[in-house]
This record gives C-alpha cells, structure tokens and sequence, in this order.
C-alpha cells in the first residue's frame, strides 16, 4: 500500500516505530474508499459519539452529581457507542488503563496508546494525535482522549469516598485513577472491514 500525505495530522505505526504523517491518503483505486475518506469518515463517528457522551454526562454531572454519572457512563457509554456503530463501523473507547474490563485494548491499540503517550511527553497537542491504517482489510482508527479538568472527579488522585465506593462496586478491577489534567485518558477506537 501506497501512502501519501495529505493536510491533517495523523500518525502510522511502520512495526513498533511511529512516523507522524501530515494526514494520510491511500492510494485511490476503484470501487473503495481511500484511507483519507475512511478517515473522514471515523472523524465524524468520533465527533457524534463524543459529543453525544460529553453532553450525557455533563447533564447528569450538572443535575444528580458524580455518583449518578458513573452509573450514567456504566449504561449510556455502551448503548451510544452502539448507535453510532452503523454501516460496518465499529466504534468503542480504550485505554491503557482501563476501568471497564471490556475496554482493554488489543495488540495494535495498545502500540497505539504508547505511541500517543510518547507524543504527549514530547510537546505534541493532545487534540492533534489520531491514528489510521488499513491492516488486512480492515480499516483501523484511533483518536486520543486527554484528561480534561472534570474528568479528575472521577478518574482523579482525589475521589470522594463515596464515589470512589460506588466505582469499586461496578468495577472491582478499576485502573482508571490518578490521572492528571492534560494526561492520555485514553482514546476513541474505531474500525471498518473492508472485505
């Protein structure tokens, strides 16, 4: 596969080396999609999930407090990543410290996740960091969660006991606390086959 840069910023994985590409671009054959249009595409599965998400649980932050929103994350996460897994897409989070065991990234996510982390200890802007390929007919995108100051209330040092009791309760086997604001909370998942 030919690939060649575009006007967005992405990152490939070559092996367990990282090569920061100004977007990438498949080149165009006939009948499929480009990698640059698959990646437009996953940009706007992430834009709808994200959102969709933020504003659940800002709600829910705002209206009923922070026990009330893991509850909220722990049912509403899955069911919104599910409505938005349409046309052959499959959209979920990961992270390399995860709260929901059925979060835990694979293999290519997990060099993924190391590679953003990297970036992050090098200066890059968090917003900035995705990723795309296309491995084996299947179209792979990822695109960095950084830690944002209301995420601390619960993925934080500092947890209201309460909060943190209720946590423990749904997720015995949490790993998602002690983050700082700024840090790789972890990142949105999405893949296409291509077959």
């Amino acid at each position: 596969m030919k690939l060649r840069a575009n006007s967005s910023y992405a990152v490939v994985l070559c092996g367990l080396l990282s090569v920061p590409l100004t977007v990438i671009a498949q080149e165009a054959q006939p009948a499929e999609a480009s990698l640059g249009d698959l990646t437009v595409e996953a940009r706007t599965k992430v834009k709808a999930f994200g959102k969709q998400l933020k504003q659940t649980l800002k709600q829910t932050l705002q209206s009923e407090g922070a026990i009330s929103a893991v509850t909220v994350c722990n049912l509403e996460a899955p069911a919104i990543a599910e409505s938005v897994s349409t046309e052959g897409w499959k959209v979920s989070r990961t992270a390399l410290k995860v709260r929901n065991p059925a979060n835990r990234p694979e293999l290519w996510e997990q060099e993924v996740l190391k590679t953003f982390e990297t970036q992050l200890a090098n200066g890059t802007d968090p917003q900035t960091l995705e990723y795309a390929d296309v491995v084996n007919k299947e179209f792979r995108y990822m695109k960095a969660i950084p830690t944002g100051a209301v995420c601390l209330a619960c993925h934080g040092s500092e947890m209201n006991p309460q909060l943190q009791q209720h946590i423990k309760s749904l997720y015995p086997q949490d790993q998602a606390t002690g983050f700082s604001v700024g840090e790789l909370r972890g990142a949105f998942s999405l893949t296409k086959d291509l077959k």
